[in-house]
């Protein structure tokens, strides 16, 4: 069974930078010892002959291979309409935020 001290509910406010009053750290110890209580069933749990799960949706490859694709333009032709262009690339303004 897992109970917090005062201590420890002061510790962990200390490293969440939070400032707690005596009726906080009560109510905290209490609330946080449940918390605690539950995870803790997770070590009652029997996971013998369970192999590690990292993938659950059975997709093995959905790259696709990476084609040059002519579309019949050519660069010069697609930058025509554009208001500004230098050394073949779009131009616009500085943008920093």
């Amino acid at each position: 069974m897992v109970k917090l001290s005062t201590d420890d509910v002061l510790k962990l406010a200390q490293l969440a930078r939070i400032s707690l009053n005596e009726d906080e750290v009560t109510e905290f110890s209490g609330e946080l010892s449940a918390i605690l209580q539950y995870v803790e069933q997770l070590s009652d749990v029997d996971i013998s002959g369970l192999e590690p799960t990292n993938q659950v949706t059975g997709l093995t490859n959905v790259m696709r291979k990476d084609e040059v694709r002519d579309y019949g333009y050519a660069p010069a032709d697609l930058l025509k309409n554009v208001p500004a262009v230098k050394d073949g690339q779009l131009k616009v303004k500085r943008m920093i935020g």
